[in-house]
C-alpha cells in the first residue's frame, strides 16, 4: 500500500470531483491518501478512514502583487511528503499543480514520484497560452508519469507540445454505488407531469459548454411534445441563457437549479442529457448520465465519442448542429421502445468500460510502475 498525495482543484468541475472520487477509492483499498489542496473538496464533506486534509495557506505580503500560490503549494506539498513520508504525489493539471510537485520534489529528494493526470483545460486551453507554453511542457516531461482522461485529448498534447514520451490513458469513472438509475416518481412529480419528458444539462456555463445551444435544441424538441428542461449549474453565461430562455417564451418549461453537489438523483430524474459542447475532453456528466441509464445527445468533439458510443448509448453531431441534435432527442422521446434499449446498453457501458474499481486498478499500475523506479 503507497502513501499518496493528492492536489486538484476542490471545486465542482469534472477533475475535482475525479480526483476526491479517486481518493476515496483508494483509502477504501487500504492506500493513505493526503489531499493538498487550498480548500477542502466538495466532495470530501465528512471523516474517511485513511484520508487526510492538508490546507494550503497563503499569505500576504505588500512585496507581491499576487498572493504567491504556486510556492506556498509546493512547500506545502514538500512538508507533507516529509513528515507523512510520501510514496508519491499524483497531481491533477499540469499547470500549477504538476511544476508545483516538481519543486516540491527538489526540496524532498528523488525518492518522492510525481504522477500528472492530464484532464483537459490544461492543454485545451491553457495549452494555446504562449506565456504557459513552456511551463505546461516542463510539468508534462518531467513528471515521473502521465495520464489523460482520453485518447483526444493525449492527441492534443501530442500536437500541442510536441511531446514524445508516454503518456497513459486512463479514462474517468463511475461509483455504481452512487451512480445509478434512482426510483424517483415523487422527486419527478414536483418537475414535470406525467405526460411530460425531462431533458437535463449540466455545467459550468462557460462559453464553450455552448448552453445556448441547449435552449435551441430544447425549443425544437418542446414545440413537438410536451417536455420540461432541467439546467444544473452557474457560470458567466447564466444571464444570456436566462435572457434567451425569456426572449423564447421558455419561463415555465426551463427550470434553474443552480449548483448542485449530488446530482445523481436529479440524473435520474431525465430522459436524455444534451450536451453540446464545443470542446470537451472527457465529459464525466456523461458517463454519469449513463450509468443512472440516460441517453446522452452531444457534439462530436474530442473526447466525446469515447464516452458516448454514437447509436448504441447516444447520438453525436457536428458542434452548433441544433436541428440533428433536436431531430436526435426526440428519436430518443418518441420511440420507446428505442429508448429502453439505449438505457439498457447506457448501464451496461458505464458499469464495465467505466467501472470504479477497474479505473482505480489501472491507476495503481501507474503507481507500481513508478515507484519500483
Amino acid at each position: 500500500m503507497y502513501r499518496i498525495g493528492i492536489t486538484c482543484y476542490p471545486t465542482h468541475g469534472g477533475s475535482g470531483v475525479v480526483a476526491t472520487e479517486l481518493g476515496k477509492l483508494l483509502a477504501e483499498k487500504g492506500h493513505e491518501v493526503h489531499f493538498i489542496t487550498y480548500n477542502m473538496p466538495f466532495r470530501l464533506g465528512k471523516f474517511y478512514r485513511n484520508i487526510c486534509y492538508h490546507e494550503v495557506e497563503v499569505n500576504v505580503y505588500p512585496l507581491f502583487q499576487y498572493p504567491p500560490y504556486d510556492l506556498s503549494l509546493a512547500s506545502k506539498m514538500a512538508e507533507v511528503a516529509e513528515q507523512k513520508k510520501l510514496d508519491l504525489l499524483h497531481v491533477h493539471y499540469a499547470v500549477p499543480h504538476a511544476v508545483c510537485a516538481l519543486l516540491a520534489k527538489q526540496m524532498v529528494g528523488d525518492s518522492l514520484k510525481v504522477v500528472t493526470t492530464l484532464h483537459g483545460t490544461d492543454i485545451t486551453v491553457l495549452g494555446y497560452d504562449r506565456s504557459l507554453h513552456k511551463a505546461i511542457r516542463l510539468g508534462i516531461e518531467s513528471s515521473d508519469a502521465v495520464t489523460a482522461v482520453s485518447d483526444s485529448l493525449i492527441g492534443e498534447t501530442r500536437r500541442l507540445f510536441h511531446i514524445n514520451r508516454p503518456i497513459t490513458r486512463v479514462y474517468n469513472f463511475v461509483d455504481p454505488r452512487v451512480y445509478y438509475p434512482r426510483h424517483v416518481d415523487r422527486l419527478r412529480s414536483e418537475y414535470a407531469s406525467d405526460t411530460e419528458k425531462i431533458l437535463l444539462h449540466i455545467s459550468n456555463f462557460r462559453k464553450v459548454k455552448r448552453v445556448d445551444d441547449v435552449v435551441k435544441v430544447f425549443h425544437a424538441v418542446q414545440s413537438h411534445i410536451p417536455a420540461k428542461l432541467l439546467l444544473v449549474g452557474e457560470g458567466p453565461e447564466w444571464s444570456e441563457v436566462r435572457q434567451q430562455v425569456n426572449q423564447l417564451g421558455l419561463e415555465d418549461r426551463v427550470m434553474f437549479l443552480g449548483k448542485q453537489d449530488e446530482v445523481a438523483q436529479i440524473i435520474s430524474l431525465a430522459d436524455v442529457l444534451l450536451l453540446p459542447s464545443e470542446k470537451e475532453s472527457f465529459g464525466l456528466v456523461a458517463l454519469e448520465a449513463m450509468a443512472c441509464g440516460v441517453p446522452t445527445v452531444a457534439s462530436n468533439v474530442g473526447g466525446l465519442p469515447e464516452v458516448v458510443e454514437h447509436g448504441v448509448t447516444g447520438f453525436l453531431s457536428d458542434v452548433g448542429n441544433t436541428d440533428d441534435m433536436a431531430a436526435n432527442a426526440l428519436k430518443l422521446l418518441t420511440d420507446r421502445d428505442l429508448f429502453d434499449q439505449f438505457r439498457k446498453q447506457c448501464i451496461e457501458r458505464a458499469h464495465t468500460r467505466f467501472a470504479a474499481q477497474k479505473i482505480v486498478a489501472e491507476y495503481e499500475a501507474v503507481y507500481d510502475h513508478v515507484v519500483a523506479r
